[in-house]
């Protein structure tokens, strides 16, 4: 199986593709049209990225069967043209939570004692302890969640540790969850703006959460609060944010933006971080070793799985749901021909197969097919299938 890794990379995690027999190309620098053309001359089963970006052309350049990418986030890739062109795309989740979560408190930290602005004085030669001796505290101040999945729930701990009572909105959060975590369950974003000191945003980028937290949840939030995003950019709407830090006096730590590079270096110059009180990092959340780690031996595990069984742990664009109408459960001598007669019929019904699995009983004498149709089975396509002489029964279950 070939496989490139178009990003940087764990030399462990190469190491180990190649030692179950991976054909591996380490590309860690290819971009843009680079990445296209280099998945037309390695023509690989299987792409890994980290940052990278992926668009249709690159996964149209050559024999992708799935695209991993190392990382929780997966919105650098053009999902909707990979299920269009069949190919999985996985990616490797709860990995780096501690490490996100650890950056997050970080931030939380520097904004409450107005780190970088202390050593920012102090490289210039400025000696201003009577400025810098004002500060908070965090115990006891309300730290507000928006999103409790594996990097939210990283946080609860680090937040207890601290002494900081914690409300929390998330789509899935339960009243009974919320009492089981220890947590004030809020009823919406703006109901966490209002009660907390400290906002921190870990929710995934998609159609429901883009421009998420806009102008009215920044008008929510207490003058003087704290906003910590180590999510996603655009997440936020950035001019809002701006707006609450000029007029409200919000502090924001942010490792995240709208329209940040691709590349690992390059210039960037977001108007929101030249702000006083803003103090941003570089898309770093995820990146500590141990967390790297983690990720590149997921990766590795889900290219094995693949490798070995046709499976992908950890796919995120296969259908929920699918047109299936009926089910049909065929028991039959597990011989050849069987199966394909059984299509065959199904084929000349005009109806379309959505999902179909076969298993063996013990002995392997015998097996049973469950087929799940779109569309109206009529009586003589099971006659046609009973017509076998190697097929024990026919069943149909409407769904």
């Amino acid at each position: 199986m070939r496989v490139l890794v178009a990003d940087s990379f764990e030399d462990s995690g190469l190491d180990a593709l190649r030692a179950f027999g991976c054909e591996v190309t380490h590309s860690p620098k290819v971009k843009d049209q680079a990445l296209v053309d280099e998945v037309a001359a390695v023509a690989p089963d299987v792409l890994i990225v980290r940052s990278t970006k992926v668009p249709e052309a690159a996964l149209a350049a050559g024999p992708l069967k799935l695209v991993v990418r190392a990382g929780a986030g997966y919105n650098t890739i053009d999902v909707a043209a990979a299920s269009r062109l069949g190919i999985y795309v996985s990616n490797c989740p709860g990995k780096n939570s501690i490490a996100v979560a650890e950056l997050a408190f970080a931030l939380i930290g520097a904004l409450d004692r107005r780190v970088a602005d202390n050593v920012a004085d102090l490289r210039a030669g400025v000696w201003n302890k009577a400025e810098y001796s004002r500060a908070r505290g965090l115990h006891g101040r309300t730290l507000g969640l928006i999103g409790l999945g594996g990097i939210g729930s990283a946080m609860l701990p680090r937040a207890h540790a601290f002494g900081m009572p914690v409300v929390a909105w998330s789509r899935s959060l339960t009243d009974e969850r919320a009492a089981e975590l220890g947590v004030t369950r809020a009823e919406s974003p703006l109901a966490v703006a209002e009660q907390a000191d400290v906002v921190s945003v870990h929710v995934a980028l998609n159609g429901a959460t883009r421009g998420l937290l806009g102008a009215d949840f920044f008008a929510a939030m207490r003058e003087g609060a704290f906003f910590v995003n180590t999510s996603r950019g655009e997440v936020v709407d950035e001019a809002a944010l701006a707006d609450a830090v000029r007029d409200k006096g919000i502090r924001a730590g942010l490792d995240v933006f709208a329209d940040e590079p691709s590349s690992g270096s390059g210039e960037f110059s977001p108007a929101i971080a030249q702000l006083p009180g803003v103090y941003g990092t570089h898309h770093i959340g995820a990146s500590t070793d141990q967390a790297q780690l983690a990720i590149a031996d997921e990766a590795v595990r889900i290219v094995r799985v693949f490798a070995e069984t046709g499976a992908v742990p950890n796919v995120v664009n296969l259908a929920r749901a699918t047109p299936a109408t009926c089910t049909l459960v065929v028991r039959h001598l597990d011989q050849p021909g069987v199966l394909a007669a059984s299509l065959d019929a199904i084929s000349r019904a005009g109806l379309n197969v959505q999902e179909m699995e076969n298993v063996v009983f013990e002995g392997g004498e015998a097996a049973v097919a469950r087929i799940n149709l779109e569309g109206s089975v009529e009586a003589s396509v099971l006659d046609a299938i009973r017509a076998h002489d190697r097929v024990l029964d026919v069943q149909l279950i409407e769904l």
